[in-house]
């Protein structure tokens, strides 16, 4: 500035020709002057153009040494490496901002995120509990039997799982979840008739045995029907559903055999006292006649909504990106979106091998014409054309700015005194040369000027401000161009060797890399770019086709334990019920409960997913016992449902397992708060089929001598 303001007294120079320059560094020295760091780009300085984030955008890849005995395997290496950063004035206040991203900070915040809210959600969950089996129960005697025996069965369950399996994994760990929404339903079912039967009888000993004989049957088919439909996931070719199957049939059993034998055992051992008054419902009676009277209208209700959500089943999506079921506020996710938006940065890439580098190089230039390709890649790609050329003015640059950029003679750094002289003489040239003008140079450099002198009168931790704000980014600049200017032929040959290990195989396979046009990480727009490569290269492989072909089969194993489950426990019904009317009334409310369930889907926007996807097992099986338990009821000559014990056992049972898994849905984890909040959806429609369409279909029961009585009892 000093110079052109000489100059430009002689008329050889414009303060206009350093505008640009004069608006920066005033912005630069006033942030300093103001106590504050504003970094200087010499980058957009010398071009006239800011960079774009991207092209500053520098990339460090590390393999981490990782501690497996650490619920965080690789946060060690990740402090360390912000440690680093920190200590090489690699932050924010310094102008350059360090994240982490990969596999291994995705794991381990992901486990972050999981742990979030998780006092919130615990606290949440065990007083919604404890609260509901109270208004259920009234007996801390009948509640802490039914919670042993429920943590007796999930020990039990969980060993022999593990013995069945070896090895439990994201998909059959959620055993857990069917187990305790089971459990707790077969506990409330026999504490409930129990207490039933403790109204009527004081004997505790003859209570528990006739709440055995008046229950035991329906469990029994409930568990077995469950368990039926759990062992019809081991036939799908989706490991972790088989064996979910597997450990949640095995559950079943558990829990069914602890029901009518431990928890017994524990109320008798406890002797909870008498019951006072019946446990049923009696303020629903008129609701009993209504649907007695209105049964038609409410079946007819049922399948108009059975129709409407079977149209809507045509628009449910399956989200198969995992990266969907993470939290998108967490660094590492974070990082990893924003790389997506870049064509040149995004991770959906395709790879595609060759038995030759040239034949990679001309399947390449036949892919990268394809509409929804942005790029190619080859080991190619990194030889620039037309060296010769480039590299004579490459050598003529250098001729000319050696001695500029590498002088000889280097003057040692000036004093601070030397410094606050220069300033304030640069100030007053600037001043003389913008004189009285009022054009936008003039003011600029009139504005520079006072910036300088400001900086000059304050102390010097200003300067140094000053000072860091622009003289390291020069001398990187400087050095940037220096190597710049040594540049040397490219070959493959000259390649680093861990450079061309990536790209071509000790075999000669080539590797080609290929980039989509799309960065909206669409699963759609990502499965249309990975059918239009795998049209050329059907050998392609890369996360945008494993995504999409783990989607397909998760979704085609799930399908799949669906249909089988239907079909074993259709089959099952029929054996033990013994007649086909029965079985359907059985079957019917489950079908619309699914319908419904997924028309909800639907209607909220919440897509299917890996996580979310584990709660149409629990409604399977929760939805099957409860409305065995009304059928049995009708069969023995039950006709007011809703008033009666049972209505009391299923409604809260179902309060309770949505309030045990509904908690899920406060999670910061979007695939676990999705899983809660399917959870509730499906629970809320079992519910309001089972006591509402269930009694409807049903009717007036049979008269005795035509009741058809269920195999086993007595």
């Amino acid at each position: 500035a000093s110079m052109v303001a000489a100059k430009q007294a002689r008329d050889q120079a414009r303060l206009a020709d350093i505008d640009t320059a004069m608006v920066k560094f005033a912005d630069t020295f006033s942030a300093a002057a103001a106590g504050k760091t504003e970094y200087l780009s010499w980058r957009a300085l010398i071009t006239g153009a800011q960079a774009k984030p991207e092209e500053l955008r520098r990339f460090i890849e590390t393999k981490p040494v990782l501690d497996f005995n650490a619920l965080e395997p690789g946060k060690a290496a990740s402090d360390y490496i912000r440690a680093a950063a920190r200590e090489m004035n690699l932050t924010p206040e310094h102008g350059v901002r360090v994240r982490l991203t990969g596999p291994v900070p995705l794991a381990d915040e992901e486990f972050v995120t999981l742990t979030d809210r998780v006092y919130l959600m615990v606290g949440a969950m065990i007083g919604g509990v404890l609260l509901l089996l109270w208004l259920a129960l009234k007996s801390f005697k009948i509640i802490v039997s039914i919670l042993a025996t429920l943590m007796s069965g999930l020990i039990v369950t969980m060993g022999l799982g593990l013995m069945a399996v070896t090895e439990f994994n994201i998909i059959s760990i959620a055993f857990i979840a069917l187990f305790v929404g089971l459990g707790v339903d077969f506990g409330i079912q026999f504490a409930v008739r129990y207490r039933h039967e403790r109204h009527f009888n004081d004997s505790l000993a003859e209570a528990l045995s006739h709440a055995g004989r008046g229950v035991g049957i329906p469990l029994l088919l409930a568990a077995a029907a469950t368990a039926a439909g759990f062992f019809s996931f081991l036939p799908t070719t989706y490991t972790g559903v088989a064996e979910l199957g597997m450990v949640a049939g095995i559950g079943m059993v558990i829990a069914f055999i602890l029901s009518i034998t431990m928890l017994p055992a524990l109320l008798m051992v406890l002797n909870p006292p008498g019951e006072d008054e019946d446990v049923g419902f009696k303020i629903l009676a008129p609701l009993d006649t209504f649907m007695i009277r209105h049964r038609r209208r409410v079946i007819q209700v049922a399948g108009v909504a059975g129709l409407v959500s079977l149209g809507l089943m045509f628009f449910v999506r399956f989200d198969s990106n995992p990266l969907n079921l993470r939290s998108p506020k967490v660094e590492s996710v974070a990082t990893l979106f924003d790389l997506m938006k870049n064509p040149l940065t995004s991770p959906n890439t395709v790879d595609v091998p060759a038995i030759t580098l040239a034949v990679a190089d001309a399947l390449a230039d036949r892919i990268g014409r394809e509409p929804l390709v942005s790029q190619t890649i080859t080991l190619s790609s990194f030889i620039p054309s037309d060296q010769d050329r480039k590299l004579a003015m490459i050598a003529d640059a250098g001729n000319l700015l050696d001695a500029t950029i590498n002088p000889f003679d280097v003057q040692p750094p000036p004093t601070d005194a030397e410094n606050v002289a220069a300033m304030r003489a640069t100030a007053a040239k600037l001043r003389d040369a913008a004189g009285q003008a009022q054009d936008k140079p003039a003011r600029d450099a009139r504005r520079l000027a006072a910036s300088l002198e400001t900086l000059a009168k304050a102390g010097q931790p200003a300067r140094r401000r000053a000072q860091e704000a622009t003289v390291p980014g020069m001398k990187t600049m400087l050095g940037q161009v220096s190597d710049m200017l040594k540049a040397q032929p490219v070959t493959i040959q000259s390649m680093p060797a861990d450079l061309r290990a990536d790209w071509v195989a000790k075999d000669g396979t080539a590797r080609i890399q290929v980039f989509p046009r799309d960065t909206s990480n669409n699963p759609r727009a990502l499965a249309a770019f990975s059918n239009q490569v795998q049209a050329i290269a059907p050998q392609a492989t890369g996360a945008p086709i494993s995504i999409r072909e783990s989607g397909k089969t998760i979704v085609g194993a799930f399908q799949e334990a669906g249909v089988l489950s239907f079909i074993a426990i259709t089959i099952l019904l029929a054996l033990v019920l013994r007649s086909f009317h029965d079985v359907m009334m059985t079957l019917a409310p489950l079908v619309l409960t699914g319908l419904l369930t997924l028309a909800s889907c639907v209607v909220l926007d919440l897509p299917l997913n890996f996580a979310n996807v584990i709660a149409l097992p629990l409604l399977l099986g929760i939805g099957v016992a409860f409305n065995i338990y009304f059928v049995v009821a009708w069969r023995h000559g039950q006709h007011c449902h809703l008033q009666s014990a049972l209505t009391r056992a299923v409604l809260f049972s179902a309060a309770t397992t949505a309030t045990g898994f509904g908690t899920l849905w406060l999670s910061v984890h979007p695939g676990t708060a999705s899983m809660g909040e399917l959870l509730m959806i499906s629970l809320f429609w079992a519910l309001v089929t089972t006591l509402f369409l269930t009694p409807a279909l049903l009717g007036p029961p049979p008269p005795k001598k035509e009741r058809v009585d269920v195999a086993l009892i007595h």
